[in-house]
């Protein structure tokens, strides 16, 4: 099972597109939220989500991210990482 790492950037964006793009990457399985080892959850910059443990190869996580991005409606960048381990400095989910 892998880790992705998904960066997505729109252009020319409102809140509410990224509010869209925020769904979007649920739907195909991606978090706006990260876990460390002790269990706390800790939010990720906006536009970053991981997808942990899943069964998707490299091309397929990627495919996802377009996908979801293109349902946007704007043009978009992504990048698209397999990772095995974290490490971060982000804030605490309340």
């Amino acid at each position: 099972m892998a880790n992705y790492l998904a960066r997505v950037e729109l252009h020319n964006a409102n809140y509410q597109d990224y509010e869209n793009l925020h769904q979007n990457m649920a739907n195909r399985g991606y978090a706006r939220v990260i876990v460390s080892d002790q269990g706390k959850r800790y939010k990720l910059p906006t536009g970053t989500y991981i997808a942990m443990g899943s069964n998707a190869n490299l091309q397929m996580a990627y495919n996802a991210a377009v996908a979801a991005a293109q349902e946007t409606g704007k043009r978009f960048w992504v990048v698209v990482v397999e990772w095995p381990a974290a490490r971060f400095q982000l804030d605490e989910v309340d």
